[in-house]
């Protein structure tokens, strides 16, 4: 290609909290429709809009997350256009002093980190769901406000991504943030957070941007992607010809995975913005954000980081555990047990992740506490159960939460270690397996294998295989 694509996001993000952003109904989802609505989120004549503390310090505490430069003195405006699903035929929202401005965050992608300024992040409430039927001939659509009002954080990114790499790099890196920061649920399936991506292109070399399509309607991470790789060669193609990009804005079609032009730029509407006279302006001082700067945890990219450099895990597996933070606090509670970082990191990507899969496990709710996890490690390492048995005994500890001492107790499955009682054992599997001993005796090494197994198996895993390992070859070299 002669020309270097141009990529910016603007993201969209319902807060996680119980009330909307001006009045007290609830943000749940799934609701029956229009259960969740009064007079100020419906736009009824004569209310005034009460602002959620707690919507506006999630804000804020997203846009110190994002390093943006705080605007001390904010204040919401009125977007005015007319919607069906907007009720007051007008959006509170900030314009004129957005609450977080020049702020960044850094992406890793391919191993190389690369910062993606912010160009602001401000709130504004959420519109209502229109619903169109699906039947043949439909010529009406249903609306549901309970969204309505539902506090939305808006981050918009400078145009500093080059491809599609990179933009998904971001979307993760952001979303994690997110997560992390316990502002946002993310949950996409849902609408809560919701991506829109404007793209240009330029020749290589040019430092002036070109002009810039946007693309609405992105239901996914995989949507946007699709969607970047179709407009850039479709814009790529319109340039080949000698034709120009129009300032427009498009919509991405999931079914035809191509975009459709929805509007032009110079048929934008002019929202006529101004100052929401209904709601006093803010003040931000040192304090608040100090006070919000203190709940922010150690963001995924450091704790990556921090967890390569002081635990010394592999890359890969330090990006496994910090992808949930809940993962990530699992991991470092079990080390507060006892200091066995590789071991745990193991158990929790092989075993834990692989039970909660299987199972369908919720991992905000697991039965299993890292402490138990813990006590089962040092089980092993003190020779009580072998690795086998410790596998039994873990997939039993995520179904019923019970500890792995009584586990074991329970079941009798303390690792025997009786030179005595594995001595029988073993003369019994030797008198059964003339084949394996002589093939043994040939050389071939996996008969040892197939005689440890054999072992295991008649000891029902619980023979101490170092034991087992000595006693056999002692016996089939004797």
């Amino acid at each position: 290609m002669d020309y270097e694509v141009v990529i910016g996001l603007e993201t969209h993000a319902e807060l996680s909290t119980i009330t909307k952003l001006f009045c007290g109904c609830s943000t749940k989802f799934g609701a029956e429709p229009n259960t969740q609505v009064c007079p100020v989120c419906l736009g009824m004549p004569g209310v005034l809009p009460v602002v959620n503390k707690k919507a506006f310090e999630y804000a804020l505490k997203a846009a110190i997350a994002l390093n943006c430069t705080i605007n001390r003195y904010t204040n919401f405006d009125r977007k005015s256009y007319y919607y069906p699903d907007l009720p007051k035929n007008y959006q509170i929202s900030q314009n004129y002093y957005n609450l977080g401005i020049d702020g960044y965050m850094t992406i890793e992608v391919n191993n190389v980190i690369k910062k993606i300024r912010m160009h602001n992040v401000h709130l504004e409430e959420e519109a209502g769901k229109l619903i169109h039927p699906e039947n043949a001939g439909a010529d009406y659509s249903l609306v549901d406000f309970n969204r309505a009002g539902v506090p939305l954080l808006e981050i918009v990114s400078c145009p500093d991504m080059r491809n599609a790499t990179e933009v998904e790099s971001y979307m993760h890196a952001l979303k994690k943030i997110l997560l992390y920061t316990g502002i946002s649920d993310c949950k996409m399936q849902e609408g809560s957070l919701r991506f829109e991506a404007s793209i240009s292109l330029r020749k290589i070399g040019e430092e002036k941007l070109g002009n810039r399509v946007e693309m609405k309607n992105l239901n996914s991470m995989k949507s946007v992607l699709k969607a970047i790789e179709y407009e850039t060669s479709r814009q790529s193609e319109l340039l080949d010809r000698g034709e120009k990009i129009e300032r427009e804005t498009r919509l991405w079609d999931e079914i035809r995975e191509r975009s459709v032009r929805m509007r032009s730029k110079e048929e934008a509407q002019d929202y006529r913005y101004f100052p929401e006279p209904d709601l006093l302006p803010f003040v931000i001082d040192e304090k608040w954000i100090c006070s919000i700067q203190e709940t922010i945890p150690e963001l995924p990219l450091e704790r990556k980081q921090r967890f390569v450099e002081t635990f010394q895990l592999s890359d890969y597996d330090a990006g496994l555990l910090i992808e949930d933070k809940i993962l990530a606090d699992f991991f470092e509670e079990c080390l507060k047990e006892v200091n066995l970082p590789k071991v745990f990191c193991n158990w929790i990507i092989n075993d834990l992740l692989r039970e909660v899969k299987e199972k369908k496990l919720d991992i905000t709710s697991l039965k299993i506490k890292p402490d138990q996890l813990a006590s089962l490690v040092i089980m092993i390492d003190k020779g009580t159960i072998s690795n086998t048995i410790a596998k039994e005994v873990f997939s039993e500890m995520i179904d019923t939460g019970k500890e792995p001492k009584a586990i074991v107790e329970e079941k009798k499955l303390v690792q025997i270690s009786d030179e005595g009682q594995i001595s029988e054992i073993l003369d019994k599997v030797i008198a059964s397996n003339p084949n394996a001993i002589e093939d043994y005796k040939k050389g071939k090494k996996n008969a040892l294998a197939f005689l440890m197994g054999q072992v295991m198996k008649e000891s029902k895993g619980k023979a101490n295989p170092k034991v087992v390992n000595e006693l056999l070859k002692s016996k089939l070299e004797g």
